[in-house]
């Protein structure tokens, strides 16, 4: 029951707010139907600690302490980024840049895109979960495009059209995972596409065909994680679109595809019996890491700035899962919990920030703190959090992806530091100034929601000094099923 209205509530919403989303009080309709959201995922993840792992609607949804993780993370995030956007988007119609029905399709696309997010976590069926994503991609395209302007506009078609080719792969390898299985579940039908079952008898699978599956599979949805050199839209897709929509996406859109990524991994390993999936992703870090941090010094929109920080964070992420093992394992799903929330925090600051200067040219943004010290440490907190600086958690997650780098793969750990330092040394040179430099910007018609900034902050405050048992334990559980 609770997994139907984690579903249902989205898509309901996302119908509801197509009929009236221009309406005055959408906004907080869409802050409702994300709260509620939230409550059933509360209540599903309850159930799941409390009873295990469970199947739904004729096995082609299924729950465990991985996913449901995810579920919680995802619906968390979809709320708070519903709060801020209540004055972002006000402030937006009062400048000029969104009228009354750009309004309505951002409302309802943004609970089409939470939908495809939960879909894609929930389901069994990985022809299902291929669906989910270019539901996403779909969506997720009409939200960068909504300002209309040139750039969005090639923004968004930049998108579409690299993310569409990147799902084709993806596509390519889930027929090819199906061939496999259907040699050894053929009687089962489309069955052969569940992945409990394809779990069952991983073993069996014929090792060459889902080698070359889980190539395409990589480059697929490694497109969508924005891995390096398949990240060329990330950034354009960033800047253009409305902040909120920056927030999901590097929150959410990146997390849900490395999941999709994750999971072939575990049938691939099984079946072939050996590390090579993992030194591809241990691969497509690296380079994502380095790729990023260099391309991080080049950048003059503040917006673009974070959306290469994410490619970066996502980098060390798919290096972690890469590495496997309970302790990398661990520290990637508390590096992807970290990485959400701080992420989100930061464009929500910055969605502010550029809104008070009227640009998001990082030279013409200055002087946060003296005329408006909440956004201006809300984006210095955030911006010294994203960096790894102690107590906040992306250090603890980053140490423990560092020493067990030092411990099994001391090759790849000169280049991780590299990354990070050159990473770090460019967002605190562009950032610091844009706080404490000489005033440039105006005060806002509306109240800023800063409330998420803080709790999203004070939420990886507290992971970075104390893991809660029963957080600490989900953990283990997630790891030790993804081997």
């Amino acid at each position: 029951m609770e997994l139907l209205i984690v579903l249902g509530l989205p898509l309901a919403g996302a119908a509801l707010l197509a009929l009236y989303g221009a309406r005055g009080w959408a906004t907080e309709l869409n802050v409702g139907i994300s709260l509620a959201t939230l409550l059933a995922a509360a209540a599903l993840t309850a159930r799941v600690i409390a009873e295990g792992p469970m199947l739904a609607l004729d096995e082609q949804f299924f729950v465990d302490p991985f996913n449901v993780f995810l579920v919680a993370l995802t619906a968390l995030v979809g709320f708070t980024t519903a709060l801020f956007s209540r004055p972002y988007m006000r402030i937006e119609q009062d400048h000029g840049r969104l009228n009354p029905l750009r309004l309505r399709l951002y409302h309802s696309m943004y609970q089409l895109f939470m939908f495809t997010m939960l879909l894609a976590l929930l389901t069994n069926n990985l022809g299902l979960l291929w669906v989910a994503m270019e539901a996403a991609t779909l969506s997720t395209v009409l939200l960068v495009s909504l300002y209309r302007t040139p750039a969005s506009l090639e923004a968004a078609w930049k998108y579409f059209i690299l993310c569409g080719v990147g799902i084709a792969q993806a596509l390519f390898g889930t027929i090819l995972l199906y061939f496999a299985a259907e040699r050894v579940l053929g009687s089962e039908g489309m069955t052969a596409l569940l992945w409990t079952h394809l779990d069952a008898v991983k073993g069996q699978l014929e090792p060459t065909v889902l080698i070359i599956a889980f190539v395409f599979l990589l480059v697929g949805y490694g497109t969508k994680v924005g891995l390096a050199p398949l990240h060329n839209w990330l950034p354009d897709a960033h800047a253009e679109g409305p902040t909120p929509v920056s927030a999901v996406l590097s929150g959410l859109l990146l997390n849900v595809a490395l999941y999709a990524v994750v999971r072939c991994k575990v049938l691939v390993e099984g079946s072939i019996r050996s590390e090579l999936p993992g030194r591809m992703l241990m691969v497509f870090g690296l380079l994502s890491v380095i790729v990023a941090a260099f391309l991080l010094w080049r950048q003059r929109d503040i917006k673009r700035l974070f959306g290469y920080s994410s490619i970066e964070h996502m980098g060390i992420i798919t290096f972690a899962f890469g590495m496997g093992g309970a302790v990398a394992n661990f520290a990637a799903l508390l590096h992807m919990t970290v990485h959400s929330l701080t992420k989100s925090a930061i464009f929500f600051a910055v969605g502010h920030a550029t809104q008070k200067a009227g640009t998001q040219v990082i030279d013409d943004i200055r002087g946060l703190l003296s005329l408006s010290p909440a956004i201006g440490w809300s984006l210095m907190l955030g911006g010294l959090a994203i960096l790894g600086m102690p107590p906040f958690g992306v250090f603890a997650s980053e140490f423990l992806i560092l020493t067990t780098a030092m411990r099994d793969h001391p090759w790849a750990t000169p280049i991780l530091l590299l990354g990070l330092a050159v990473a770090f040394a460019a967002i605190f040179r562009k950032v610091q100034p844009m706080v404490f430099g000489d005033p440039s910007v105006n005060p806002l018609p509306h109240r800023p929601a800063l409330v998420p900034v803080f709790v999203h902050l004070g939420l990886v405050l507290m992971l970075g000094l104390y893991i809660p048992p029963f957080l600490a334990n989900w953990y283990r559980l997630a790891a030790a099923l993804i081997g």
